[in-house]
């Protein structure tokens, strides 16, 4: 199914956001990192370097997937990262990992990972924006591809058990509010910045969501509800 199909199968709210998106002007980025709206088709991105970043830095690329829920709101997919993994172990991300060489650019990148470490199939999504990209504190590049899930019914959710210990999905709004949100302040690479952890609790566990996780997606939440967060974000200067 194409998607014009599956968008005709959307919701009102999510045909609209995807408008929205879709026609959201794309911040100046690198040479190198480089898209406009016409690039996006179908889930495919345009990019004059397949490999990494003309600077050698390692490129990473993560899925913000998006949702409708049942009562009406925006919830985004995540996942709690299995135990056993030597880093990071037990963490709340985002879907993603590190470029491969067999990926042509950051949007396969991301949809390839959501495809191994919870089973989504990019023919489920549209992907309707990239954001500026993170660096992290391992001087890893991280560009998060926004999709959305027009039919949620569609997917039926299969973690890769060496790498995901569990599917969870969260309101994209709470990561706007100040509610159930703590910081600690902090020096990374001499600027001091804050670390924002956001509590989120289902009816059978109680998850902590923060860091470049919670970075991306209070940027996420402010491009899609078109408002600032209620609280200072000051996030280190790597992740501007």
């Amino acid at each position: 199914m194409d998607v014009a199909a599956r968008s005709r199968r959307a919701s009102d709210r999510l045909t609209a956001l995807s408008r929205q998106l879709l026609d959201r002007p794309t911040p100046p980025l690198r040479s190198d990192l480089a898209i406009n709206n016409s690039s996006i088709n179908n889930g495919h991105e345009t990019s004059p370097r397949a490999g990494g970043s003309s600077t050698g830095m390692v490129r990473a690329a993560v899925l913000v997937c998006l949702f409708e829920g049942d009562n009406g709101d925006l919830r985004v997919i995540l996942i709690k990262r299995a135990s056993t993994l030597s880093s990071h172990a037990g963490e709340v991300a985002l879907p993603g990992g590190k470029r491969e060489e067999g990926d042509a650019n950051d949007v396969e990148t991301a949809l390839r990972e959501a495809k191994e470490e919870i089973g989504l199939d990019a023919s489920l999504l549209q992907v309707v924006t990239l954001l500026h990209p993170f660096v992290s504190v391992r001087g890893i590049s991280v560009v998060p591809v926004v999709a959305l899930l027009l039919d949620r019914k569609t997917y039926n959710p299969v973690p890769d058990p060496t790498e995901v210990e569990l599917i969870l999905d969260a309101p994209l709004e709470m990561f706007l509010k100040d509610k159930n949100r703590r910081e600690e302040e902090l020096q990374v690479r001499g600027h001091r910045c804050l670390l924002h952890f956001f509590d989120y609790e289902t009816e059978d566990e109680k998850f902590v969501i923060f860091a470049l996780t919670a970075a991306i997606l209070t940027r996420t939440a402010s491009v899609v509800y078109q408002k600032e967060p209620e609280f200072v974000v000051r996030s280190p200067k790597l992740w501007h």
